[in-house]
């Protein structure tokens, strides 16, 4: 492993001739319209296809020479040798000191990856392994409640990434499904999901996973803490024991056996994360158990697989054809450089629905820093707002904002192009699916080239209308399209963003990997909620004391 000096040594992309060179282009005013009318041969150049995902960036605000500069930017930063060092285990989380292994996760068995004298790759697929196991213990029936009875419901306790990434893929995958098991996720620490879930489930028959890297989430552990009074309550009606409860009904997942152990987790029953794996990169570890639960361990597999395939992309393939480099130098020219400081994802399939939740956290978590890798303060934009939608529901929604609003907004459009094919008995919904993709293709053209989107008479009669009708375009987008989502796809898909990510850490010369911004808010909640349960005065800022009061006057 490299330590921190090495991590500092390469070349800050803000120093080099080509960040002058993009800040000119940018000033520059661009036109879609004018791009696409000059350049006939503008699509096949700005599109590329790598397995199942074929991606269209003609509708970025970019030409031959601002590709050509950002590429030359990548090069300066020494984005080829970054690469290597995240997939070789280097220390690229220089401020926790610690490797950033998510790419190991999705290695083959026959792999090696040697992490201060040990091989991880054995250690992952060992704990594959116990998923497996347990999974199948659960999916197969033999896994019984205090009472006796099969697993018929499966509670995911976690927050973050400990749960958008399960739920998102559980979402996506649920066709895939070849079991009566159903998987259910709780995340939010007021209890409303709890309490509405357990309302309809029944205590003989569930298991909870309680996901946690620390296993010292206020959030989650609140929520399981919870859940154990529920099934005591039941079990001891029936002459249950809380050992007998705690070992029936909880599986653990963490980096910290020693707490999981003191919560009451069987030993058996606890499943390994490490410390170089940050909880939005983390589905493909044991994580994913709710996954391997509902789809069966052979998907949770291909999921892998999926993830690898992109893996290897991004540490081989030029960087002119390779997906997540352009589409993180891309983003690092709209939000750096265009000052677009908002992004939305437009997912047109409802299995895709978290996907912009899980995305959100993806890329805000880990790039929504102020300060250098040096510590320096940054005098530039980095990561932008980020939010989004399945399409046609955001298209009833926010796309007002798209189209007329005044703020720029680059997007992401990701559909499927097949569903629903040779099944005959399927043919309105298959009607609907090209309806969603119609919608797909005509919002980012819309969004393109506003007016002059639309035929000649039409633009007439828009042209003299009141000026509310028009629609001025000139929004950025890519279009993203998988051939068919399948566990394999999606893993590719994923892995895709999580480079992306990476691609736009390097340029920025920031760590992705870390989050201090969500841990000071922890600790800042421990001591507002001691103040809250003791009375007399706080010791905040008076609006905090003020609010205080007022809740404990109510109580």
């Amino acid at each position: 492993m490299s330590d921190t000096k090495d991590n500092n040594k390469y070349s800050s992309a803000r120093n080099s001739k080509y960040w002058q060179q993009l800040q000119e282009l940018a000033a520059q005013p661009w036109s879609l319209d004018k791009l696409f009318t000059q350049d006939t041969e503008r699509t096949s150049r700005f599109s590329t296809q790598v397995g199942a995902l074929y991606m269209d960036y003609s509708k970025q605000c970019i030409d031959e020479q601002v590709l050509a500069s950002l590429l030359q930017l990548a090069e300066s930063c020494e984005l080829s040798t970054r690469i290597d060092a995240l997939m070789q285990g280097a220390m690229v989380n220089t401020s926790e000191e610690r490797a950033a292994l998510h790419t190991a996760l999705r290695l083959p068995e026959s792999a090696k990856l040697d992490l201060d004298g040990q091989n991880v790759v054995a250690d992952v697929h060992d704990s594959l392994s116990q998923v497996a196991r347990l999974s199948e213990r659960v999916r197969s029936g033999t896994w019984r409640g205090f009472s006796g009875k099969a697993i018929t419901d499966v509670v995911n306790i976690g927050v973050g990434g400990s749960d958008l990434g399960p739920l998102m893929a559980t979402t996506a995958l649920d066709e895939w499904a070849d079991t009566d098991i159903e998987v259910h996720f709780v995340s939010n620490m007021d209890g409303t999901q709890l309490d509405n879930l357990l309302k309809h489930l029944n205590p003989e028959t569930t298991l909870f996973i309680i996901s946690s890297k620390s296993f010292g989430t206020v959030d989650t552990l609140s929520n399981a803490k919870t859940a154990l009074s529920w099934l005591l309550a039941t079990a001891k009606l029936r002459a249950g024991t809380e050992d007998s409860v705690l070992r029936r009904h909880f599986i653990g997942i963490s980096a910290n056996s020693e707490k999981m152990s003191a919560w009451g987790i069987h030993p058996e029953h606890q499943l390994q994360l490490w410390e170089w794996v940050g909880g939005r990169f983390s589905l493909w570890s044991a994580i994913g158990l709710a996954i391997a639960i509902r789809i069966g361990m052979a998907g949770f597999k291909a999921l892998l697989a999926g993830a690898h395939s992109m893996d290897e992309h991004f540490s081989q393939a030029d960087f002119a054809e390779n997906l997540p480099v352009l589409l993180g130098l891309l983003a690092v020219w709209n939000s750096t450089f265009l000052q677009v400081n908002a992004h939305t994802v437009l997912p047109y399939d409802g299995r895709l629905s978290y996907l912009p939740s899980y995305l959100t956290q993806l890329e805000m978590e880990s790039n929504g820093k102020s300060v250098t890798q040096h510590g320096d303060h940054i005098d530039y934009d980095t990561c932008p707002i980020l939010w989004g939608e399945i399409g046609s529901n955001a298209q009833h929604a926010f796309y007002q904002l798209l189209h007329q609003g005044t703020q720029q907004v680059s997007c992401d459009f990701i559909a499927c192009v097949r569903r629903y094919s040779g099944q005959s008995q399927n043919a309105p919904l298959q009607q609907q699916h090209e309806l969603s993709l119609a919608n797909c293709l005509a919002q980012s053209r819309v969004l393109a080239f506003g007016n002059a989107a639309l035929q000649e008479t039409e633009v007439q009669v828009a042209s003299a209308a009141d000026k509310y009708k028009y629609y001025r375009g000139n929004q950025p987008s890519t279009t993203l399209l998988i051939d068919e989502l399948t566990p394999h796809s999606l893993g590719a898909l994923i892995a895709l963003y999580e480079h992306k990510v990476y691609v736009m850490a390097s340029i920025w010369d920031i760590n992705p990997f870390d989050q201090w911004g969500v841990e000071m808010g922890k600790q800042m909640a421990e001591s507002v909620h001691q103040a809250m349960q003791q009375a007399g005065e706080s010791q905040f800022d008076s609006s905090t004391n003020q609010l205080l009061k007022h809740i404990q006057q109510l109580s």
